[in-house]
């Protein structure tokens, strides 16, 4: 068994805004992921806005099984000299800034995006178990789940618009409605 990576069960949902009372204003992380090309690595740099300390990762990341629900991580602290180093390979970069609330005590990680995918909000939480995950009952501030979408992985997100993301969310809606009719009418036909 390998104990190099930690497993992580999630799902991922899309947010119209963080919930109230919650603003753009509250406690927050920044982000600054740069996806290395061609690769399952990326830089990741942390920053405290209060405090301005950073904390630099390297990562190594993938999802096992197409859902996109459970994934191995691997991650490796860095400290200033060795980013440094390694900051060569920035320049697929998204930038965010993580706000954290508790629901049903868990924590939900909300990511709202910056730059070109200003408007984009994400919101992922974690479980323990796949278990966990299924059974877990669904915050109302949610608006549309997208785990099992590849496209909202952060590799495949560097270089898209907002524009980009509402095209994606139409095409994902148009699939669920023309899925849901076929079952439907599959339904009937079994009366």
């Amino acid at each position: 068994m390998d104990k190099t990576y930690r497993d992580e069960f999630r799902r991922l949902f899309l947010l119209q805004h963080l919930p109230e009372p919650m603003t753009r204003a509250d406690a927050h992380l920044q982000f600054f992921d740069n996806y290395i090309e061609n690769t399952r690595l990326r830089l990741r740099s942390i920053r405290v806005p209060e405090t301005k300390k950073w904390t630099w990762i390297l990562q190594q990341r993938f999802a096992v099984g197409e859902d996109s629900a459970h994934w191995k991580v691997a991650e490796i602290y860095l400290n200033e000299i060795e980013y440094h180093t390694l900051e060569t390979f920035e320049g697929n970069e998204i930038r965010k800034n993580r706000y954290f609330f508790e629901y049903e005590e868990k924590q939900i990680e909300m990511d709202v995006f910056l730059g070109g995918l200003w408007g984009l909000n994400l919101a992922k939480i974690c479980f323990d178990t796949l278990e966990e995950l299924q059974a877990f009952e669904l915050p109302p501030f949610m608006v549309l789940e997208v785990t099992g979408e590849n496209f909202f992985d952060g590799e495949n997100l560097v270089g898209k618009t907002f524009a980009d993301v509402q095209n994606e969310v139409a095409r994902i809606l148009e699939d669920r409605h023309s899925r849901d009719t076929v079952i439907k009418e599959i339904a009937k036909e079994n009366e």
